[in-house]
């Protein structure tokens, strides 16, 4: 193996901590109507995602940074069937969506740093 890609290979192996942490959910689809929730993110250096999201535990949770973005995506699920979820670290935000085949539905979604954290 090069050592260019060896580089490579253990530079994208290492997590950023731009995403970890404690998130404020914006799932709102009315204006005026608030519907936000938390999310709790930490992002390992094995590449896995672990913590919560809509109250509910991350399963099979994902990181990858890459072309100049860091983003996630991971499973959760309300007891009835599985939410699929891809966000990307925008500036000092996160931009997702999340998948409910169960419910037919797809939310677009925002989250800011929750008040407090770091």
């Amino acid at each position: 193996m090069s050592p260019a890609l060896l580089l490579a290979l253990m530079i994208q192996t290492v997590p950023s901590t731009e995403m970890n942490g404690q998130w404020d959910v914006d799932l709102s689809v009315e204006p005026g109507e608030p519907y936000v929730r938390p999310m709790q993110l930490t992002l390992a250096p094995d590449g896995t995602v672990s913590g919560t999201f809509y109250y509910s535990d991350i399963e099979a949770g994902r990181w990858k940074d890459q072309n100049g973005r860091l983003c996630v995506a991971f499973r959760t699920t309300d007891g009835v069937g599985p939410y699929h979820t891809a966000a990307c670290r925008v500036g000092d935000h996160i931009e997702g969506q999340t998948w409910a085949e169960h419910r037919n539905f797809v939310f677009v979604w925002t989250a800011v740093r929750s008040a407090g954290a770091q």
